[in-house]
């Protein structure tokens, strides 16, 4: 691990008497409207995985359900693989502040093999990153300023956007300061895309995910070969109603690689 921010923001330490066990503390730097970036949450539950002794392969999948709004302050994250086989291993994670579970999640590991391959999905074809300009981060929202983020379709509203009839947003994104990805720092960028009822309504509104999976179809040499470079993600809901809509994800690689995909359920007003 390096003293890169998001290193330092989603460092965990062993429990010096139960290795099911990680202590953290909850990182000002990557803070949200209320309580820490979700990304950078979610990130800390994987890294208890892979720092786990008993962690078999490389993530397959981590769906994290956000039961309260994280406060200020330290944590605890439990880490329990619950069935380990050849080919896979399941894991069952809480993450606690005081006696109150704040985060749920489950996670599975696996061992890649060689298999016939191929890929459905299509890269969105847009300009080069260096050809389209860095968003400047909202105010207030610290964990923003952590990544370089430049939009091809479907910016973030400002006050004369007005009403969209579509959601889709398509953008370059990568730490900054650049960083070497990793699954913990993939993890995170799977949740830089803002709310899709944003850019519907052509305005802020409250939002908050209230669960998020993400599916890692990108093997460790595929995810180290990406480097420091960014990433492209493009994002879309499908359906809005009764307050929770939908919102899923990709994020290829600049070698065209399809790393992750992810998908969400938000809670809003409007």
């Amino acid at each position: 691990m390096t003293n890169h921010v998001f290193d330092t923001a989603t460092a965990i330490k062993p429990d010096s008497s139960d290795s099911n066990v990680f202590h953290g503390e909850t990182p000002a730097a990557y803070g949200n409207m209320v309580g820490p970036f979700g990304g950078a949450t979610a990130a800390t539950l994987l890294r208890a995985v892979l720092d786990h002794p008993e962690v078999h392969g490389s993530p397959v999948a981590l769906t994290v359900n956000f039961a309260a709004p994280l406060a200020d302050g330290p944590f605890m994250i439990t880490a329990r693989p619950v069935v380990t086989n050849r080919s896979n291993q399941h894991w069952m994670l809480e993450l606690h502040q005081g006696d109150k579970p704040m985060v749920t999640a489950t996670a599975v590991t696996g061992v890649g093999r060689e298999t016939w391959a191929d890929t459905e999905a299509h890269k969105p074809g847009v300009p080069a990153p260096d050809e389209l300009p860095s968003e400047q981060p909202p105010e207030g929202i610290a964990w923003a300023a952590n990544y370089d983020i430049r939009f091809a379709r479907g910016a973030l509203p400002t006050p004369d956007s007005g009403a969209s009839a579509d959601s889709t947003s398509t953008l370059w994104v990568r730490d900054e300061p650049p960083r070497p990805l990793d699954f913990p720092s993939l993890t995170a960028l799977c949740d830089v895309f803002f709310p899709r009822v944003f850019l519907r309504q052509g305005q802020y509104v409250p939002a908050g995910t209230v669960s998020m999976t993400v599916y890692f179809h990108a093997s460790a040499l595929e995810v180290d070969a990406q480097a420091e470079q960014h990433l492209l993600g493009t994002a879309r809901s499908q359906r809005f109603g009764n307050g929770y809509f939908d919102q899923t994800a990709q994020l290829w690689g600049r070698d065209d690689s399809l790393l992750a995909t992810t998908h969400q359920i938000v809670y809003y007003k409007a």
